[in-house]
């Protein structure tokens, strides 16, 4: 017999502005044992260096993280120029100088070049898979690690501040997989210095941004119940999917695993595009998710059913 998940069921988002110096997965630790719910995970990692939005999944909405994780991040980033470290951040050692610093025209001249579909080489310190080991277990060991760069999607970035003559201040909006902590890197070797993340802050991630952000230390001197009032819906994360709405017959169809027909769905819904087939859509009974499910042939497909 399995054995019983302890702590009670919550369902839904939480969205908390995480701290410096502290792990991704203590907050999330944090937050749960507060609320004493029995499942919870988050919508992706930031590194205890870093600070900002953390979105922290509850129960069925742990079903819908990849959504969060496959959407857009934006980034406050200081670049401090001068100085590279090993861990492309302030953590690590320093590994090379440069007396070089770039003007604010050298640095918009050049930022062209990192707006669009570009390859990006993550950080040897980064969880990046190596033969099967984290690229940074071996550079801790001083392994010699080669990192093959990848695709990675920048939509927007921006010089927003040169506070002194060593930092610049961007805002970043990205895709799935980038490293900021690459692109303060190779911005600065493109414009002939070295360079490292002095400070990173992320200001959205997916649905979630700042302002609908609860600060970790005032979350934890609320009162669980009063924390369960800022929950968000588990269908939150999934803004950017299509939604059908269902008849209650069709909800307990797919409930149960079994199809539904798309026609009258399509036509109830009056779907001004022609369906797409293989697309993922978010079913509705009402207001709430019923299940993620696929267009295939003339049905509509469960493939992750809510149990709310």
């Amino acid at each position: 017999m399995a054995r019983r998940r302890r702590g009670k069921s919550i369902n839904g988002w939480l969205a908390v502005d995480k701290p410096l110096e502290i792990t991704s997965s203590t907050v999330v630790n944090q937050v749960r044992r507060l609320l004493d719910a029995n499942k919870a995970g988050h919508g992706g990692t930031l590194d205890p260096l870093a600070s900002g939005v953390l979105p922290i999944a509850f129960g069925e909405a742990t079903k819908t993280v990849a959504y969060v994780m496959d959407g857009s991040k934006s980034y406050r980033v200081t670049l401090k120029f001068g100085e590279a470290r090993s861990t492309d951040d302030a953590e690590g050692e320093v590994i090379e100088t440069s007396d070089h610093r770039p003007s604010e025209d050298e640095i918009k001249a050049v930022l062209g070049e990192f707006i669009g579909e570009i390859q990006q080489v993550p950080p040897k310190f980064s969880a990046i898979k190596v033969n099967g080991k984290r690229a940074y277990d071996l550079a801790r060991r001083d392994e010699d690690v080669v990192l093959q760069p990848r695709p990675i999607l920048i939509k927007d970035l921006r010089l927003v501040d040169m506070p002194d003559r060593d930092h610049a201040v961007f805002d970043v909006v990205s895709g799935k997989g980038a490293y900021m902590r690459s692109l303060a890197r190779d911005i600065a070797l493109r414009l002939g210095t070295v360079g490292y993340i002095a400070a990173l802050r992320r200001t959205s991630a997916g649905p979630f941004s700042e302002g609908t952000s609860i600060p970790l230390q005032e979350l934890l001197e609320m009162d669980p119940d009063e924390v369960m009032k800022k929950l968000l819906p588990v269908e939150t994360a999934l803004d950017d999917i299509p939604a059908l709405a269902l008849t209650e017959v069709e909800a307990q169809r797919l409930s149960s695993g079994q199809p539904v027909g798309l026609l009258p769905v399509a036509k109830r819904n009056a779907l001004e595009n022609p369906v797409v087939q293989d697309e993922i859509v978010c079913a509705m009974l009402n207001d709430r998710a019923v299940a993620l499910a696929e267009i295939n042939g003339g049905e509509i497909r469960p493939v992750r059913v809510f149990n709310l």
